[in-house]
């Protein structure tokens, strides 16, 4: 156990897993900010802005709102696993729902034909599969009593 923290002490690996998660999530985090604040030079980067831009704006509401709690579910998940908060688990599962909310909207709109690339198509579930992957740990770690 550490003393100081009144849990079992984090071995390194864990650290690993924290800091790579936080600068992954910092990247969508970025992405999040750069395609809301509608940032020309980033967006174009993609392809067509005009074409990006009119796609997002055709998601539903609550297709946005689940991007925002995919993004900043995760971020906070992150930020919770290096303060070894028991309640990244709770943010990464936010995230999880977040993400399938987004993605199912994204997925109910034609994707302009500079999106539609197969890094396009594989990249919603590398997120998935990140996320589930972060969920996991962060209750495992919590059981373990790694968190508090």
């Amino acid at each position: 156990m550490d003393k100081a923290s009144g849990g079992a002490k984090a071995p390194v690996s864990y650290w690993v897993v924290a800091v790579l998660s936080l600068v992954w999530n910092s990247f969508g985090g970025f992405d999040y900010w750069m395609s809301r604040t509608r940032n020309v030079e980033y967006l174009s980067q993609m392809g067509d802005v005009t074409e990006i831009t009119a796609w997002m704006d055709r998601f539903p509401l609550w297709a946005q709102v689940g991007y925002g709690l995919g993004i900043w579910g995760s971020v906070a998940g992150s930020v919770l696993l290096l303060m070894r908060s028991r309640h990244a688990a709770s943010a990464f599962l936010v995230s999880l729902v977040g993400a399938v909310v987004s993605f199912t909207g994204q997925w109910m709109n034609p994707v302009p034909p500079s999106l539609d690339t197969t890094a396009g198509k594989i990249m919603p579930f590398v997120v998935l599969a990140v996320i589930v992957f972060l969920w996991r740990f962060s209750t495992r770690e919590a059981a373990k009593g790694t968190l508090r």
